[in-house]
């Protein structure tokens, strides 16, 4: 068995954070860990949510056709589009369609604004249908670890309107079971914590492989230490709220 200690900051850090309203971003990103976003001239994400975005891009044959529009946002830069969506817009559509400085996605650099390609485009509410080529990606998006984070119904959950354009990096297969439930990444995180270290947990098939995913709640500790079978490969995420996912794959018939 490999023992692996977790820390108390690890909460804070992970494709799996949840910033919104209630769970705002606490570490500071820095640039060297970004890279810039495919048929864009200055968007940037994380470098790993960077690359399958390409990849996903390329699946559906699309760079001509959809464009990026926002991506990583510092604090700075967020508040300044806070402040003129309030002047401009006032409260009501400012606080529906845009967060507050370290209550953004786009300040994890996990999140990717899209727009079908046109003269004119929204920055604040760019049109992204639900057909032709942003169906094509809409539908391939959660192969590539994607999910459309703000879905119509469930504005009460995540406090925020309707976006269409807007998706985000979970990772897979993370990406797929909050597509298939139907939920959004809150309930996601919530939905975890049935699957906790030490109890039962969550097991996905895909392809050749078995996909295990678990809770561990770190909160109100300094560290914690868990055991974990030997040579396996695994990612850990914290959830931004009180523990970390883990992610661990293995060959189905190890």
């Amino acid at each position: 068995m490999r023992n692996i200690t977790l820390l108390y900051d690890d909460i804070n850090k992970g494709d799996l954070i949840l910033v919104n309203g209630a769970y705002p971003m606490i570490q500071r990103q820095t640039p060297a860990s970004f890279s810039m976003v495919q048929n864009s001239y200055n968007i940037t994400m994380q470098t790993n949510a960077s690359k399958l975005l390409s990849h996903l891009f390329e699946a559906v044959n699309c760079k001509n056709d959809i464009v990026p529009v926002s991506g990583y946002r510092s604090p700075e830069e967020q508040s300044e589009i806070y402040k003129t969506s309030l002047a401009e817009n006032g409260q009501e559509f400012t606080k529906a369609y845009i967060a507050l400085p370290h209550h953004s996605e786009h300040q994890t650099g996990l999140a990717i604004d899209l727009a079908l390609k046109q003269e004119e485009i929204d920055f604040i509410r760019p049109y992204f249908p639900y057909d032709g080529i942003c169906h094509e990606f809409r539908k391939l998006a959660p192969h590539y670890g994607f999910i459309e984070r703000y879905p119509q119904g469930k504005e009460n959950i995540t406090g925020i309107a309707h976006k269409p354009w807007h998706f985000r990096f979970v990772g897979f297969p993370h990406s797929k079971i909050i597509t298939e439930e139907n939920i959004t990444l809150e309930e996601y995180i919530e939905y975890l914590k049935l699957y906790p270290y030490g109890g039962k947990h969550l097991y996905i098939e895909h392809r050749n492989q078995i996909i295990e995913v678990f809770y561990v709640c770190i909160s109100n500790m300094t560290s914690k230490k868990i055991s974990i079978k030997d040579n396996l490969l695994y990612q850990v995420s914290g959830n931004n709220v009180d523990g970390v996912i883990f992610t661990n794959w293995r060959e189905r018939y190890e």
